[in-house]
């Protein structure tokens, strides 16, 4: 099994703020696994720092459908980069694994690209609804195992 594992919880500083949400659990199951940092945010080309991001919709799902948006604080429309860096992540970790090999994605939970289960939900105030990032929901189209780091 290979671990695909969301950067900023290994310690690395892409989180939109400019820091990271380094997990200490994480860090631990990676340490004897085959794992692969992805940040799909960088990925799709977004600058640290940035603006907060949310799902403007009923999650990934519908953002990979083309029914929902993901909306910067200022208003922005940047579904693009989260489209693109969907992609280039799934790419990166379908290059990484054997074929055949079974992939568990450890994610950043409520983020907007990474987030299993429970995103925030596109008022910038905080409140939870159920649903995915859009990474996490093209993952989960792909067959990919999620966790996050709230599963540990």
């Amino acid at each position: 099994m290979i671990y695909a594992v969301s950067a900023c919880l290994m310690g690395d500083n892409c989180k939109y703020s400019g820091g990271n949400n380094l997990n200490d659990k994480a860090v631990s199951l990676c340490e004897d696994s085959s794992f692969v940092k992805i940040c799909p945010e960088l990925l799709g080309g977004l600058k640290i720092p940035r603006s907060p991001a949310e799902i403007r919709g009923n999650g990934g799902s519908s953002v990979l459908d083309g029914n929902a948006k993901v909306i910067d604080k200022n208003g922005n429309d940047i579904t693009e980069k989260f489209l693109d860096g969907a992609d280039a992540a799934l790419k990166i970790v379908m290059e990484f694994a054997n074929e055949g090999e079974e992939i568990t994605a450890l994610l950043k939970s409520r983020s907007p690209s990474c987030g299993c289960g429970i995103i925030y939900d596109g008022s910038f105030t905080g409140k939870t609804v159920s649903g995915d990032g859009v990474t996490a929901a093209l993952f989960r189209r792909k067959g990919i195992k999620l966790l996050t780091e709230e599963d540990l």
